[in-house]
């Protein structure tokens, strides 16, 4: 019995160590097939992970084709608007200038991925939600409703254009006298109209672009706001995430500390690390000297101590879950720089801000255009203004002169009437005085009054000559301050513009260190942000995979460092080339500026210098014109002895010069008195001949 009793005590503990090494064998080949299912998740996930990237690069390169047509197609739109209302047309197309935004649309949630960037360039949203796809007869209809909205405005276009023409080439017929004076007046008067029209049309087509230049502005200033305010956050959260960080390596430190305090003896700790790393050693026998009880009890107090051990293990693993959740939480709110900027709505509104920017030269570049197009329609209709004016000045001088005409038409009468009544005297007094010194009288009468006529000939054509010289001499002044005018103008649009090229010099220069400083924050983040990664494994794995993760990170480090240097270098060269060419070319135009605005002084300089002479020019004749015109008073005072007719037509003699210094460019009207005068001289003589004939006769007899 006591025999039996043994045998059966020393086959229990066999039994005992054939289950459990069973047991353990079980336990390393579930472990086995777990590690390799992992292994294969892990390779899945990694192809997956491979396949997401690429089909994001290709979202990324369709994003980057839809903005690039999607620019080219709104600039070929706002081309077609403003060329229209430039060349006249109606402002209905300015609607065409509102884009809509196709980065923040709704509609795009319901399409598929490989059919969003259809959906964007249609500006549609889910055609098909049946078929799950877009279907052709909905993409040729959106083609062809922006084809047919681009059909219209170069429709609108080009009748806006030829209604133009039309309109030129009346005017143009009107300018040249192919037609009558009253349509000619007509047809400008509805021009004047057209172009009142056309201007107002330019100035509201100006109101709408500022007001989108301001919206942009607007937008961009509140785009900056964002950025400044997300680069603070980011900062805070980094300061946030390196504390946690801290924390959660003080407390790996704590960990390992309390497992290194917590080991038993060595042979212990060899046995635990070995039955955890499942690498139990089954061909290795039992000490021979150790007892079962001993043996047992060893196993027994290792097994409490692993539970033990496993309880604080799980407790580390909760706690470092817990971190590893806290630390997911801030890198998903802090949104990782380089996740940022590689994410689509960050690129696309970096597109949308290049977008803008562009937009926004684009549109001041127009602006520009349009006010130095108003500038010249303003001039053109001043030049306009002043030729009616002109026209209407002439009528009226016309008038006058006509008026003038009559005047003398009536003294020339009272002059030929005033002669024969001194014809009848005349043969009176032949009858009743002497005939000699009579003679002698008319005589040097005619002779004193052929001198004189000859002198007032030849002062009236110098004094005419004088006259036209000043009037071309006062014309070539005027434009030779016109001339200048447009000098001093040219002067101060150069000096503005080489003040601005010397702010955007500046400007670039500061953006130049501030995307510098930027490019290095970015990188320092992109250091410090790394990602962990936590594992249900032993500690000794832990460190070990440490080490190698620690080995690892370190040669990443040092080639992201090389890379990232190489990078920069590059970097640096481009935008230093880049800068130099930049600031080459701006100092080559400031210097072409500086020789224009030398160039522009000397000219000035010659043009002031030739006003003053012209104007020294102008006095000496007008002292000329002023003295001939006191010598012709003096011998009008000396010869007021002579005879009634004489002193008539020298009085009319002297108010025509008094008129001809008044009225200015009369020449016509001077010729018609001139052959007036040129009549009464001829008639003159013809009575000195008939007095001679008279005279001869009364010797004769």
């Amino acid at each position: 019995m006591a025999s039996g009793k043994r045998e059966n005590e020393v086959q229990g503990p066999g039994m005992g160590d054939q289950i459990e090494q069973v047991d353990a064998t079980v336990l390393q080949y579930q472990n086995q097939k777990l590690i390799q299912q992992l292994e294969a998740q892990k390779a899945e996930m990694h192809a997956l992970e491979g396949k997401f990237k690429d089909l994001r690069d290709k979202q990324i390169s369709y994003d980057n084709t839809l903005i690039a047509v999607n620019k080219m197609w709104n600039q070929l739109v706002d081309d077609l608007v403003l060329f229209g209302v430039r060349a006249g047309g109606e402002l209905r197309c300015l609607q065409a200038l509102e884009h809509e935004d196709f980065s923040i649309d709704d509609a795009l949630a319901s399409c598929p991925p490989e059919e969003i960037f259809l959906c964007r360039l249609l500006r549609s949203g889910y055609v098909d939600k049946n078929r799950g796809s877009i279907s052709v007869k909905a993409v040729q209809e959106a083609l062809s409703l922006r084809h047919s909205a681009i059909v219209d405005l170069m429709k609108h276009l080009q009748e806006a254009i030829a209604a133009r023409l039309a309109r030129n080439e009346l005017l143009a017929s009107a300018l040249h006298g192919n037609l009558s004076s009253e349509d000619a007046i007509v047809q400008l008067r509805n021009h004047n109209g057209y172009l009142r029209e056309v201007i107002s049309n330019m100035r509201e087509a100006i109101d709408v672009v500022h007001l989108k230049h301001n919206r942009f502005t607007d937008e961009i200033s509140c785009y900056i706001d964002n950025h400044s305010r997300e680069q603070s956050e980011i900062k805070h959260l980094s300061g946030d995430l390196e504390e946690s960080m801290a924390e959660l390596e003080e407390s790996r430190r704590k960990l390992v500390i309390l497992q290194m305090q917590k080991h038993g003896p060595s042979f212990i700790n060899a046995s635990i690390g070995i039955a955890v790393n499942g690498s139990i050693s089954l061909d290795k026998p039992a000490d021979k000297t150790m007892s079962w009880r001993e043996l047992k009890d060893s196993v027994d107090e290792a097994k409490t101590l692993a539970a033990s051990r496993l309880f604080e293990l799980h407790e580390a693993q909760e706690d470092n879950l817990i971190l590893s959740k806290q630390l997911e939480e801030l890198q998903s709110q802090l949104k990782d720089d380089k996740y940022v900027i590689l994410s689509k709505p960050y690129s696309l509104l970096d597109d949308q801000l290049h977008h803008l920017t562009a937009e926004l030269e684009r549109y001041k570049g127009l602006t520009e255009f349009l006010q130095a197009d108003r500038n010249n329609i303003l001039q053109r209709e001043k030049e306009l203004s002043t030729k009616a004016e002109s026209a209407d000045s002439l009528k009226i001088s016309n008038s006058n002169y006509e008026s003038k005409i009559e005047e003398l038409e009536l003294k020339i009468q009272k002059f030929i009437n005033e002669r024969n009544n001194l014809e009848i005297k005349l043969e009176e007094t032949l009858q009743d005085t002497g005939r000699k010194d009579f003679k002698d009288e008319i005589h040097v009468m005619a002779s004193a009054l052929s001198k004189e006529m000859e002198m007032m000939e030849a002062q009236f054509n110098r004094y005419k000559d004088a006259a036209c010289e000043a009037l071309s001499l006062r014309e070539e002044a005027n434009s030779l301050r016109v001339l200048l005018e447009k000098k001093t103008l040219e002067h101060k649009t150069l000096s503005d513009k080489c003040a601005e090229e010397l702010v955007e010099i500046k400007s670039l220069k500061a953006l130049l260190e501030k995307l510098e400083n930027e490019k290095q924050e970015l990188q320092t983040y992109l250091e410090m942000y790394g990602q962990e990664c936590f594992d249900t494994r032993t500690i000794m794995e832990i460190k070990e995979s440490e080490n190698r993760a620690r080995m690892q990170a370190e040669y990443l480090r040092t080639v992201l460092d090389e890379h990232n240097l190489e990078l920069r270098v590059k970097a640096a060269n481009e935008a230093e080339a880049a800068c130099q060419q930049r600031l080459s070319a701006a100092e080559a135009e400031i210097a072409d500026l500086r020789a224009k605005l030398d160039s522009s002084e000397r000219e000035v300089l010659e043009l002031q210098e030739a006003i003053r002479i012209k104007d020294a020019e102008g006095e000496a004749y007008i002292a000329e014109i002023e003295t001939i015109g006191q010598a012709y008073e003096d011998m009008q005072a000396q010869n007021q002895h002579l005879l009634q007719q004489v002193a008539d037509r020298d009085d009319y003699n002297i108010k025509l010069v008094s008129d001809s210094v008044k009225m200015k460019q009369t020449h016509g009207i001077l010729l018609f008195e001139k052959q007036a005068l040129l009549k009464q001289l001829q008639q003159v003589n013809a009575s000195l001949e008939i007095s001679k004939m008279k005279v001869a006769r009364g010797e004769e007899q």
